[in-house]
C-alpha cells in the first residue's frame, strides 16, 4: 500500500463515518471515531453489497457509498443493543 492509497483509505473512512454519524444520529464521532466507523462500515458494507450481489458505482464513488451504508447498518445496529 503506498502512502498515498493510505490516505485516500483514511480520508474516505473519515468522509463516510462522518457522514454515516449524520445520517443515524445527527452528529460525527470525532476524527479518529470517524475512520475507524468508516472502516469497519467499509467491510460491513462489501459484506452485505457482495450478499446481495448488488454493485453501485466503480472507483472511489463505490467506497464511499459501500462504508456510508455499511457504517450506517453497523450503527443501527449497535444503537438496538445499546437500548
Amino acid at each position: 500500500m503506498t502512502p498515498v492509497s493510505l490516505l485516500v483509505f483514511l480520508a474516505v473512512g473519515a468522509l463516510a463515518g462522518w457522514l454515516a454519524g449524520k445520517l443515524m444520529k445527527g452528529s460525527g464521532f470525532g476524527l479518529i471515531g470517524n475512520i475507524v466507523l468508516g472502516i469497519i462500515g467499509a467491510f460491513v458494507g462489501s459484506w452485505l453489497f457482495g450478499a446481495a450481489g448488488i454493485h453501485v458505482a466503480q472507483g472511489l464513488a463505490n467506497w464511499l457509498i459501500t462504508s456510508v451504508v455499511g457504517a450506517s447498518v453497523l450503527l443501527f445496529v449497535v444503537g438496538l443493543f445499546k437500548k
